[in-house]
């Protein structure tokens, strides 16, 4: 593709060349001359003078490397777009596998694929070209929206809704029963049954091994346009906003209310029956426990003002030199806190 088409698809300053075929995308330190390649942080600026792309992505004002520039404020979604440019999705599959699995009463629209092995039970239906890779599970009645693509092993559980355009990774299950069990006097588990459903908006991104736990009473839903990394646990009845992000192996207990454009870093833990308002960020490993107000930055275990828990950080860091200072006082007063302390007087 010509720079110059390039830059105008997508909304880009051209410095250089317009002339220039682009054929391939790749890192910056290691791009050829027929490579288009970007740069978002100031951490590759080292390679900016030895780079032989054809032209990199970057910020206006930044400097310039020795080839053809497409100057654009987000040089990553620029980037992001030319890669949809220059590789076009294609259909991993087309029609319906005669080792398919769909039942007689579910509803298929045109244009739908189902690999091989997959299962479409009673009462399901599935949208306008949406692809369902092989051995992916439908459950019964549930119903999938136009444009989704579910990849092999997938298990969409019965009474399931799936909006549009929702891409579903590998080894995801949706629909799972929620944790829920009632003790009895003599501390035996029973377990409540879980006759809530699903509901995945339009847009959604659920990564490889996701687990999305079906309400207990009404529905779990995760709303239009959130990103769902890999191995992340969702429970009954959460509820999460549009926009947000969440990072691979977080777990959300059930009943908690995630707000709109939230993102959660990796392996953070939020407790049941919470509220997280919209735009807050949790970090990695970050445990919250309590409420977070619009605009919250938290981190660590407990979860903290991200201002706090540095400083937190910070001191913790000290603690081996302030315990040798302690142990230097100690000694010039011939005392010590080493040993235990003796036993207080029974009363």
């Amino acid at each position: 593709m010509r720079l110059d088409a390039l830059a105008r698809t997508l909304g880009c300053t051209l410095e250089g060349d317009g002339s220039a075929e682009v054929t391939g995308v790749a890192p910056i330190e290691t791009a050829g001359p027929e490579d288009l390649t970007f740069l978002h942080h100031p951490k590759y600026l080292q390679h900016l003078a030895t780079t032989r792309a054809a032209a990199v992505i970057m910020p206006p004002g930044t400097q310039s490397p020795p080839c053809a520039i497409l100057r654009h404020e987000n040089p990553y979604l620029a980037f992001a777009t030319a890669l949809r440019l220059l590789f076009p999705e294609k259909p991993r599959w087309t029609g319906v596998h005669p080792q398919a699995a769909v039942a007689a009463t579910a509803r298929l629209a045109p244009g739908v694929a189902v690999g091989a092995f997959a299962v479409i039970e009673e009462g399901a239906e599935v949208g306008e070209e949406t692809q369902i890779g092989p051995q992916v599970y439908v459950g019964r009645g549930s119903r999938i929206g136009r444009s989704c693509l579910l990849y092999p092993q997938v298990v969409i559980r019965e009474g399931v809704m799936v909006g549009d355009r929702v891409v579903i990774h590998s080894g995801t299950v949706v629909g799972s029963d929620g944790f829920g069990y009632a003790r009895d006097a003599q501390g035996g588990s029973h377990k409540v049954p879980q006759v809530g459903r699903v509901m995945i908006e339009d847009d959604v991104e659920l990564g490889a091994n996701v687990t999305v736990d079906r309400a207990t009473l009404g529905a779990t839903r995760i709303g239009r346009g959130t990103k769902v990394d890999n191995l992340v646990q969702i429970a009954h009845n959460v509820v999460i906003g549009e926009g947000s992000i969440i990072v691979a192996q977080v777990g959300i207990a059930g009943s908690t209310e995630v707000g709109r454009h939230v993102t959660i870093a990796g392996q953070a833990g939020l407790v049941g029956h919470l509220k997280i308002g919209d735009r807050t960020v949790i970090g990695s490993q970050a445990g919250v426990g309590e409420d977070l107000p619009a605009g919250a930055i938290v981190l660590g275990s407990p979860a903290v003002p991200h201002m706090t828990a540095k400083r937190i950080f910070t001191a913790w860091t000290k603690l081996p030199d302030l315990l040798r200072r302690i142990r230097k006082l100690e000694q010039r007063l011939g005392v010590s806190t080493d040993r235990p302390d003796e036993e207080e007087p029974r009363r």
